[in-house]
């Protein structure tokens, strides 16, 4: 399908075309979930490692994602 999405380069597309396919060919090797994007399985490790990267100053608190640092900031402050 096109989902009206423009791209760079051609590897950037078919890294996007995988969105809309049931093809996850990357495996957490830690709860075999699936995804498919390998840049994914290394954000989602995190939860397994429970590696926080992301601190807030105000609050003392720490996040494994940017964006949840991000929605914290968003609603909390």
């Amino acid at each position: 399908p096109d989902s009206g999405k423009r791209f760079w380069t051609s590897s950037h597309f078919l890294v996007h075309e995988q969105i809309h396919t049931e093809e996850r060919p990357f495996r957490c090797p830690t709860c075999r979930k699936g995804v498919n994007c390998n840049s994914t399985i290394l954000t989602h490790q995190c939860i397994h490692i429970r590696e926080r990267r992301y601190e807030c100053p105000k609050y003392r608190k720490s996040f494994s994602r940017s964006s949840h640092l991000t929605q914290h900031q968003q609603r909390r402050h």
